[in-house]
């Protein structure tokens, strides 16, 4: 596998290295992504081993492939990044960590030109017709990243927030509209109306695609976070009408995806959605909550998200390089 840069521009330094990632390197890089986490203000964001072996199990992705170390002489890892192929080789995902100390040591550079090469693959694999492009997310504090990708021909596209609250006393009860009510989660009996509850809800959002139920499991009941008895879903009747797929990441509580199907809204659902699972994390000691959101969410979830107290900790940026023009899937 060829892992050297396709222009004739090399920078990075000559003490580092870079090579495809080896499963052995799991714990390592687990290791190296809490770190840079860590230097950024921000853990709740980092990935236990637990996480990362699952996410490298991801369909299509192999890491000995599809992803990339920088390393120094002695071995210590101070680069990674990774290349997901979220739908039909055309919307790539790239993750991409720099050790705070070598921002400036060509890692980057390196690590983006790799994943193109390995993004080519994908563009040959491709419809001929369909637009292909890479997408990353980076926080948007970090100026020197900001130079790397605009010189590797990334611009920023969308804002996204980490967003949290530090419950000082319990949460107010949910308010349910008359005839609602919510359920404890059963997986067995459950799972197929959440699912095409999520791709209800998210059918608008952007960057959002279709999940097949096989991704829909992959990316909730396969997570090694997952626990049925923080699911917050409301019914009204037999039909789902919003739901919370929480679980616990890095200490804290986490709203992983909250949705409210479209012709629920404007019930105050997202609202009970929230205090219900605020309650939950609150009986069992958590007071400290966080969750992600597209800072320019057509819904008006961020309004709600303040309207309860959360506050933005962290802002990110979404970068994206076209590969190919054509139509979007």
């Amino acid at each position: 596998m060829t892992t050297q840069p396709s222009s004739d521009e090399t920078y990075l330094d000559a003490a580092l290295a870079l090579r495809p990632v080896r499963w052995a390197d799991l714990d390592a890089v687990a290791r190296l992504i809490y770190d840079i986490c860590e230097a950024g203000g921000d853990t709740s964001v980092a990935e236990t081993p637990e996480d990362l072996a699952n996410e490298w199990k991801y369909e299509g992705f192999n890491p000995e492939q599809d992803a990339f170390l920088v390393e120094t002489r002695d071995g210590s890892l101070v680069g990674y990044a990774a290349l997901f192929d979220i739908s039909e080789h055309c919307h790539l995902s790239g993750d991409v960590y720099i050790h705070p100390k070598f921002k400036e040591a060509g890692i980057g550079n390196a690590l983006l030109q790799a994943m193109e090469i390995r993004a080519g693959e994908h563009v040959r694999l491709s419809a001929p017709d369909l637009r292909v492009f890479i997408r990353v997310e980076m926080d948007n504090k970090d100026e020197i990243a900001r130079v790397i990708f605009a010189h590797e021909g990334y611009l920023p596209i969308r804002y996204h927030w980490r967003m949290g609250i530090d419950l000082e006393a319990p949460p107010p009860a949910p308010v349910l509209p008359a005839g609602f009510e919510i359920r404890p989660f059963v997986k067995d009996e459950h799972a197929i109306a959440v699912w095409q509850a999520r791709n209800e809800s998210f059918r608008d959002h952007w960057g959002s695609h279709i999940l097949t139920f096989e991704e829909f499991g992959y990316f909730s009941f396969d997570d090694p976070k997952y626990d049925p008895t923080l699911w917050t879903v409301i019914w009204d009747g037999q039909e789902v009408a919003g739901f919370s797929i929480n679980h616990y990441r890095m200490g804290i509580g986490w709203i992983h995806t909250l949705g409210v199907r479209p012709a629920w809204r404007t019930k105050g659902l997202g609202l009970a959605l929230l205090y219900h699972s605020f309650g939950e994390f609150y009986k069992r000691g958590t007071k400290s909550i966080g969750l992600g959101v597209d800072a320019s969410n057509l819904t008006g979830a961020t309004r709600l998200y303040q309207k309860v107290g959360m506050h933005t900790v962290s802002e990110y940026v979404s970068f994206e390089k076209e590969l190919r023009a054509g139509k979007m899937t």
